[in-house]
């Protein structure tokens, strides 16, 4: 009864990881979006100070993982949770690494923020952090219905990408001089569009928890 006491509660507090992992890195999309549309530099550069956490919160899971399959030498269904655990974290370390490279890219643009292409990249960020949010609560509570529901909105993300990279061919074909900030608001849509399948691997584990199947949905 010890033994599976500490368990239960070593994979809490695995649990709690994953839930403060998944909140830094949905206030990173926020953020990067934010400093995306105002210029603001600082808030940018903290994008990339918070995946320092991030990249933190990777590592300690990870020890957290090994020392339950070593000391517990876990078997079956409890066997999956942890090793798939392992997996979401390399999942949202690179959702963090996204979010930074768009906190890096708005020091590039003008200091009074981007005024063309905000709207369906915005919505892109919205969806971003909702996907990210609902994977990482599907697979914590196994829940197979709420991970389909991340699938379904990627084709949303890809489609509202298709409409990000068409707007900014019409910009660049109307206006030469908006090449350089074109290419640039198509990098920040093409980040929020892998966030959005790495939101779907997420989810692909969790469904693997409840079927035993690990399917690709992309």
């Amino acid at each position: 009864m010890a033994a599976r006491k500490y368990f239960d509660e070593e994979l809490s507090a695995l649990q709690a990881d994953l839930e403060r992992m998944c909140s830094i890195t949905e206030r990173m999309i926020d953020d990067s979006i934010n400093a995306l549309k105002e210029g603001d530099v600082d808030l940018g550069a903290s994008v990339s100070e918070m995946d320092k956490e991030v990249d933190e919160l990777e590592l300690s899971i990870e020890k957290r993982c090994m020392r339950i399959l070593l000391r517990q030498q876990p078997v079956a269904r409890d066997l999956v949770k942890v090793t798939t655990a392992l997996k979401v974290i390399t999942d949202l370390e690179r959702i963090g690494d996204q979010a930074a490279d768009v906190g890096e890219i708005v020091r590039q643009f003008p200091q009074d923020g981007v005024a063309f292409g905000t709207e369906r990249i915005q919505k892109m960020g919205d969806i971003a952090v909702a996907m990210v949010h609902q994977s990482v609560e599907a697979f914590i509570g196994e829940n197979e219905g709420a991970a389909d529901m991340v699938i379904r909105a990627d084709d949303e993300m890809d489609d509202l990408f298709c409409g990000v990279k068409a707007d900014l061919i019409a910009l660049m074909t109307s206006d030469a001089t908006a090449a350089d900030r074109a290419v640039n608001l198509l990098m920040v849509a093409k980040y929020l569009e892998k966030i959005g399948d790495y939101a779907v691997n997420v989810s692909e584990w969790a469904k693997y928890l409840t079927t035993g199947e690990h399917k690709e949905y992309q």
